[in-house]
């Protein structure tokens, strides 16, 4: 999926505020960003009509939330990523992700290794936790 970069922050700051209008959103952007409500609101439309934000009428505005959580969301970019190169013998994705992890601090790979643990745990039990 493709995102611009408005619609990439717009998004984050939805993640860490939660439900939103148009209005509060242009503010929070207005002094670091400049643009226009009617920017920040095409923006929010281009984003529900993605999938990635509910809305509900409230009065004449909308209010905007997160349809889908950010772990999701990135989950998904990587698995289309994998997609898009296929499955072969040789595991790019694999390489990719041990290349990241190059980048990472020994506290970061022990959550790494924790959450590898707790997802091969679930395998076992066929899903159940």
């Amino acid at each position: 999926m493709n995102l611009g970069e408005l619609e990439k922050l717009v998004l984050q700051h939805i993640w860490d505020t939660g439900e939103v209008d148009a209005k509060q959103v242009f503010a929070h952007f207005e002094k670091s960003r400049g643009g226009t409500l009617n920017t920040i609101q095409s923006t929010l439309d281009r984003l529900f009509k993605k999938g990635l934000l509910s809305r509900e009428k409230h009065g004449h505005a909308y209010l905007y939330k997160a349809a889908i959580n950010r772990n999701a969301f990135i989950g998904q970019l990587i698995n289309d990523i994998a997609s898009d190169f296929g499955s072969t013998k040789d595991s790019p994705l694999l390489a990719a992700f041990s290349s990241l992890s190059s980048d990472l601090d020994n506290e970061q790979l022990d959550e790494l290794e924790r959450l590898i643990e707790e997802k091969r745990a679930t395998s076992r039990t066929g899903g159940a936790k």
